[in-house]
């Protein structure tokens, strides 16, 4: 009788802790994936190009024993890049709030949604909001989670080299189109990085509704700067290093980036042919320029993903030309938003935990490796991805090809490849300011002719040191400002819904 009451009090334990709340769901349950993203497929992260992965990732988990019981409901919204990926949102809510927001990627749109979705306990995954921004995970953005490297760590691979080679000085050139911002954003991370390590920098706007660029302007303020980076569109960028190697600023006195991290058009191809009278000059140029973008991966099952990817874009009619890859950043990164998600979801389930704690699967998600489709993913303490980048540059000056010179790591370590030559990044000539034309004084000159020659001269030199200053200040494609007054402005710096304020600009 004892035994048969031990038996039952067993069985009734049992029963009690399987119906315990999150018990019975920890392997089966639905989950409501709200992916935001534009329709508008020239963009790299539009839903048509980014659906085809986040599917392939919704199979491998359906596929996999560990998350077999866990079925994803995606739909998608438009979302455009300004405030429709709100809208969407909240319209969603009106059914049903959804358990996982994928998107958006521009940073306004972000910034509002974000809001939103921590308010309301709902994770948020990005393979975008890369602004520098985003990185304090306050109540605003509590519940973001960024799986792709931002534009702080890629602003990392400048100063370490800065330190490698010992340049102290720094000139960032952008393109602002005062709308999506993508170039304003990415010099952001490097201006912060390279002030907060007390390297100076200056920098100059472009007018993307400017065609012409003043390159005159541009090549006077950069004297006395070991280094110029710049992100701008392919044909600015041309327009730029033609300048810059017609005035022979290319060969001794500084060291010439730019920054592509997409892979497109937008953000500068690094391609010097364009089918006209320069491009020889173009080439000879470009053999000068080094290129930052994000390190490929060369993992076997990557592979099989590129080829799906193409596969399905073909299918959907989006141009894609045969000896391209199809995939990019966003693709992975939202492909490995879900894998993510699905780890971080069943860890919590495990501990006794729902869907519906939105906060502990954030953390969860946070300071985490996994592995993702390209490689490994490693995340943070603050939910920010760790990256990866390549230094690109022209390896055979005759043919114009380019080829990866060296790779960094975010341990802060370098790898270099065949074709790195530490002269390339070692200045011969120190950047100076152009030297004042110097005046003899004729023989025939008394002594108070003279003097009042040298007293005219100091006179003209301070009125024109006056013009250059005020026209240096106040012209709208060329700003500057001292690192004190940009630290000044950072401390101020706020995310809001139509503007985002940070440690580069009140703007």
């Amino acid at each position: 009788m004892l035994k048969m009451s031990c038996f039952i009090s067993l069985c009734l334990s049992i029963w009690v802790v399987l119906m315990m709340p999150g018990r019975t769901s920890a392997l089966n349950d639905n989950i409501d994936v709200m992916v935001v993203l534009p329709r508008n497929n020239t963009y790299l992260f539009s839903y048509q190009r980014v659906s085809p992965a986040i599917e392939y990732a919704r199979k491998t988990l359906e596929k996999s024993e560990l998350f077999a019981g866990l079925k994803f409901n995606v739909s998608y919204a438009n979302s455009g890049c300004g405030v429709d990926a709100l809208y969407a949102l909240v319209d969603k809510q009106r059914e049903e709030r959804p358990d996982l927001v994928l998107g958006p990627v521009c940073e306004y749109a972000a910034a509002s949604v974000t809001r939103v979705a921590s308010h309301w306990n709902i994770p948020v995954i990005s393979a975008g909001a890369l602004a520098t921004g985003f990185r304090e995970k306050t109540s605003e953005y509590s519940h973001l989670t960024r799986i792709a490297p931002t534009y702080l760590k890629m602003a990392e691979t400048f100063l370490a080299l800065s330190k490698n080679f010992n340049w102290r000085t720094a000139y960032l050139i952008y393109e602002d189109d005062k709308d999506e911002r993508n170039c304003y954003f990415t010099i952001e991370g490097v201006f912060t990085v390279l002030t907060d390590s007390l390297i100076v920098t200056e920098h100059a706007v472009l007018s993307s509704h400017e065609e012409r660029v003043d390159t005159d302007g541009i090549i006077t303020s950069i004297y006395g700067s070991e280094v110029v980076i710049m992100c701008a569109k392919a044909d600015k960028i041309r327009d730029l290093m033609l300048a810059f190697h017609r005035r022979k600023l290319t060969t001794d006195s500084h060291i010439f980036f730019n920054i592509e991290l997409f892979n497109s058009s937008s953000y500068g191809d690094g391609s010097w042919r364009r089918g006209d009278k320069f491009d020889n000059e173009a080439k000879a140029a470009y053999s000068f320029l080094n290129t930052v973008t994000l390190l490929r991966s060369t993992k076997p099952e990557f592979e099989d993903f590129s080829m799906e990817m193409k596969k399905s874009l073909q299918q959907s009619g989006i141009p894609v030309c045969e000896d391209c890859s199809a995939d990019n950043m966003f693709m992975e990164g939202f492909h490995d938003a879900l894998l993510l998600y699905a780890i971080a979801l069943r860890e919590v389930m495990s501990n006794g935990l729902t869907k519906k704690d939105g906060l502990e699967i954030t953390h969860s998600m946070w300071n985490r490796t996994f592995e993702g489709i390209a490689g490994q993913v490693s995340l943070d303490s603050s939910g920010d991805r760790n990256g990866d980048f390549s230094v690109v540059r022209m390896t055979d000056p005759e043919a114009g090809t380019h080829e990866t010179i060296m790779n960094f790591c975010t341990n802060g370590t370098f790898k270099t490849m065949p074709g790195f030559k530490r002269e390339l990044f070692s200045l011969r000539t120190a950047p100076e300011h152009p030297a004042p034309k110097h005046i003899e004084p004729s023989c025939g000159l008394g002594v108070s002719a003279v003097t009042g020659l040298i007293v005219g001269g100091i006179l003209g030199t301070a009125l024109l040191m006056a013009f250059y200053f005020f026209r240096k200040n106040y012209r709208i494609t060329i700003e500057r400002r001292t690192p004190r007054e940009e630290c000044d402005i950072g401390k101020h710096r706020q995310l809001r819904e139509d503007s985002i304020r940070s440690n580069f600009s009140a703007a």
